[in-house]
Parts: C-alpha cells; structure tokens; sequence
C-alpha cells in the first residue's frame, strides 16, 4: 500500500510539474507572440517607408528623364526645323534658276531661228556663187588646155609622174642618208662581233669524196676478196649497201657510196677482215654486225662529245644519236656535224655579246642541220624532218623557230632565230668551207651578171672574189645618184629571186663623172 501511495505521490508531482511547464510555455509563448508581432509591425512601417522613398526617387528620375528627353526633342527638332528651311530656301533658288534658264534657252531659241534663217540665205548665196566660179573656172580650164595642148587628166598625170619623180628622188636621198648613218654606227660593231665569232671558231675542213680506198697487202688479196664466182664480194656488198670496184689498180680496192657511214663501215669491216685472214660469206656477214655495233656505239660517243664541247645538256638520247650520225654526212664537201658545231658556236658568241639567249641560241644552232640525219630515208626536206623532230623529242618553241628560219622558209621572231640564220651563212660561206662542181660554180657566175646586164643604164658587169660580189658599172648620164641606190636595190631583189646561192652576194654600184676640157 505504501509502494501505491508512494507511486500515486510521484504521478501526482510529475503531473504537477508536467502542468506548471506547461503553464510557463504558454505564456512565454504569449510573450514571444507579442514580441514578433511588434517586430513585424516595425518591420512593415520600415518597408513602406522605404517603399514611398523609393517611389518618391523613382518619380524623380522619370520627371528629370522625361525634362531632358523633352529637352533633346526639341533640340532635334529645331535642327530638322533649320534643315527644312534651308532645303526651302535652296529650292526655291533652284527654281528661281530654272526660271532664269528657261528664260534664257527661249531667247536662244529665237535666236537660232533667226542665224538659220540667215545662213539658209547665206547658203543659197554660196549655192549661186559656186556654180557661177564653175563656170568660170570651166571656161579657163578651156583656155588652159588650148594654149597648153594637154586636157586636164593629162596635165594630172604629168604633174603627178613630175611630184613622183622629186618624191622619189627625196626619198632615196633620205634612205641614202638613214643608211649612211646607220652604216657608221652599226658597220664597225657589226664587224667586230662578226670577227670575233669567226676568228673563235675558225676551223679546218677536208673535203669529203664519194669513194674510199682500202690499201691490200699484196694483189693475190683481190683473188680472196672477189671469192670464186664473185660470192665473197656479192656477200660484203649485200651486207654493207657499198659497191666495191677491184680494177687495174696495184694494191688497192675502192669503196664506192654515197653515204659516208656505209662506207666508212665497209672499209672497216673489209681492212679488219684482210687482217683475219678468213674471208668466206659467213664470216663477212659476222664481221659487217660487229662493226655496224661498234659504229652505232661510236655514233652515241660522237654526238655526246658535240654536247659536251658546247656545253648543251637535256637533249634526248635519240637526238643524240641523229647528231653522230651527222659525223658521217657532208655537203657541198663539208662535214655537217663539225658545220653545226661552228654554227652553235658562232651563234653563242654572237648572242652573249648581244645579250641575247645564249643557250637557246647555241642549242637552235647544233640542231639546225638534224633533219639531213634522216633525210636519206625519210620523205621531206631537212628541214621540215629536223622541225618534226625536235618537236617530237621535246625541244623548246624557242629553239624549233630558231632552227626553221636557217633557210629563210620562215619569217625570223626572235634574235636567236635571226643569229642562227646569220651563223649558217658565216659557216657555209667562208672561203674553203664547201666545194662546187666548176660547171654549176661558171653557170652561175654568168647568171650573175646576166641579171644586172638586164637592167637599163647598165653598161658593164663583174662578177669577183668568187661570185660573192658583183660591181655594176652604169652610164652616168641615163642613172643619177639616187638611182644608183634604187638600182642595186632592185638588182639584189631579182638575184634573191632568181639565183640559189650560198652566203649572200654584195652588189656594188658605181657611177662615174668624167668632166674634160682642152686648154689651148
């Protein structure tokens, strides 16, 4: 019982306690209430206060933003306002202008009107006048062609073939004078780069033949060449394309072709055969094959050496091969491949003291003459079969026109084009450098001096230092001195017409005056 009263006891004090807490929390609860609410009343009078300040700042601005934009407006618009006027004021003087121009094109109108109308009266004046000096001047041309005997179209063509003759006549003497200037400027420069390419390159020629000899050692060699019926040297003709011609003479056999290669490579093959000792038709056809490899080999060593004198480099192998060839071809008795050479070199020469493309000179001038490697067996001209080949193995333009104005087929565009052709005729026309048959040389020699007999005044002709000049001696009374410029003029045409040549041919004209008197 006392354990119940003594728990009942506690109950009742912790409820008591449970009770007073309570009590103490809601009041301090009260308390608090009170207090946030008061906090909270002084909190929402802060914020309208700030609230009206703000407003009343933000009213503030917007009045002073509004006063300067106002402000701002009107300034614009006082501007605009200016600018309005100004652009009135000037149209109004513009149009005050076009008045005024209105005004004035009306005035020149009426006064048009009135200077066409005068010239229209001027004009019918002339009209009458002119046809009145018609008449007058048809009536003296009358008169004229009575008292001189001439019609009008007569007495034109004579004044005209008069005016002709002085114009000409002045002519010549200024193209005498041009000439003589010129002449004395570009003569001594001329000869000196001219003499200077040829004195650099002066060089020996052998005159080539048709037929080489093969020297036997004794004459029971023949025997052994012809073989029995001839079969021996059937088989060395079939396998070489030469002729050989065993006669009468003592230790010898002659080689007879055209072609120098073919020939050379018969002597060869026949000498080194003699030396073997074995002449049969297998061997011979053996020996020719050897030799014909041998030969190809020397042709390749021929046309680098010619390369490498020159200092020429980037030709194609196949070119290279063509310019050996060369080696073994002449004409007019001069070797075609030492000629190139020349010509290169005299056109090099040439072009660096002209300033001019040293290399494609030099290049265009070895190659000017390729076309005569193969024209033995192809169809064309050396010419056209030099230019198809050095376009097909990739030759420059600069070169392939330089080479195709050699011969004057085409008109020359550069300066190198222009040496070259200037080369090839130093080259062939040099004394020694080509031999002709006497009849052709005589021959021509003659036509020479038929040509500049044929013209009118001409007395004597002379054709000297072996057709390379011709001096015409004319009759001073009939050819004046300006026609003797006109006279070697045409004569020189009509030899470049009419005669083929090598070099070129010089035509001196000579006039000479004669004055005698007797003194008694």
């Amino acid at each position: 019982m006392e354990t119940i009263a003594w728990v009942a006891a506690v109950l009742a004090t912790a409820l008591l306690v449970l009770i007073g807490w309570w009590l103490w929390l809601r009041q301090s609860a009260k308390a608090l209430h009170h207090e946030v609410s008061a906090r909270a009343a002084r909190l929402e009078a802060d914020a309208e206060r700030q609230a009206a300040n703000k407003l009343r700042e933000a009213e503030v601005a917007a009045k002073e933003k509004l006063l300067q934009a106002r402000t701002e407006f009107e300034k614009v618009s006082r501007q605009r306002r200016a600018e309005l006027e100004a652009m009135e004021r000037r149209l109004t003087q513009r149009e005050d202008s076009l008045d005024k121009r209105a005004d004035e094109s009306a005035h020149r109108e009426r006064e048009l009107g009135a200077r066409e109308r005068e010239a229209t009266l001027l004009e019918r004046e002339l009209e009458k006048r002119q046809g009145q000096l018609d008449r007058l001047l048809a009536e003296e041309q009358g008169k004229l062609e009575q008292i001189a005997g001439l019609t009008a179209l007569q007495a034109r063509e004579e004044l005209v073939r008069l005016v002709e003759n002085d114009a000409r006549i002045d002519a010549a003497r200024l193209l005498k004078r041009i000439e003589d200037e010129a002449r004395e400027k570009a003569q001594k420069e001329a000869q000196r780069i001219i003499g200077i390419a040829v004195q650099r390159a002066a060089s020996d020629y052998v005159a080539e033949t048709t037929v080489s000899v093969v020297v036997l050692p004794n004459d029971e060699m023949k025997g052994r060449i012809i073989g029995r019926e001839g079969r021996n040297i059937r088989a060395l003709e079939m396998a070489t394309g030469v002729d050989l011609i065993v006669d009468d003479t003592p230790e010898a056999v002659i080689v007879s072709n055209f072609d120098p290669l073919r020939r050379e490579i018969a002597k060869v093959a026949l000498d080194r055969l003699i030396t073997d000792g074995r002449i049969h038709p297998a061997r011979i056809e053996e020996v020719v094959e050897k030799v014909k490899a041998e030969f190809d080999e020397r042709i390749r060593q021929e046309g680098e050496a010619a390369l490498l004198e020159l200092n020429i480099s980037g030709v194609h192998p196949e070119l290279i091969k063509l310019l050996g060839r060369l080696r073994y071809r002449t004409s007019y008795g001069q070797n075609v491949l030492k000629h190139s050479k020349e010509v290169a070199f005299l056109a090099g020469v040439m072009a660096a003291e002209l300033k001019a493309n040293v290399h494609v000179a030099r290049r265009a001038g070895l190659l000017h003459d390729i076309g005569k490697a193969v024209d033995r067996e192809m169809e064309g001209s050396h010419l056209e079969l030099g230019i198809e080949l050095l376009r097909k193995f990739g030759e420059t333009e600069e070169v392939v026109h330089a080479m195709a104005c050699h011969h004057g087929d085409y008109d020359p565009e550069t300066v190198e084009a222009v040496l070259v052709t200037a080369s090839d005729a130093l080259s062939a026309a040099r004394p020694g450098a080509r031999r002709e048959i006497l009849e052709t040389y005589v021959k021509r020699l003659e036509k020479l001096e038929e040509i500049a007999a044929g013209f009118r005044g001409v007395q004597k002709t002379y054709a000297i230092q072996a057709g390379r000049e011709i001096r015409i001696i004319v009759d001073s009374e009939r050819i004046a001195d300006e026609a003797a410029l006109w006279l070697s003029k045409d004569i020189a045409k009509k030899i470049e017409q009419e005669l083929t040549y090598p070099g070129q041919i010089k035509v001196t004209v000579i006039r000479e005056t004669r004055a005698v008197e007797y003194a008694r």
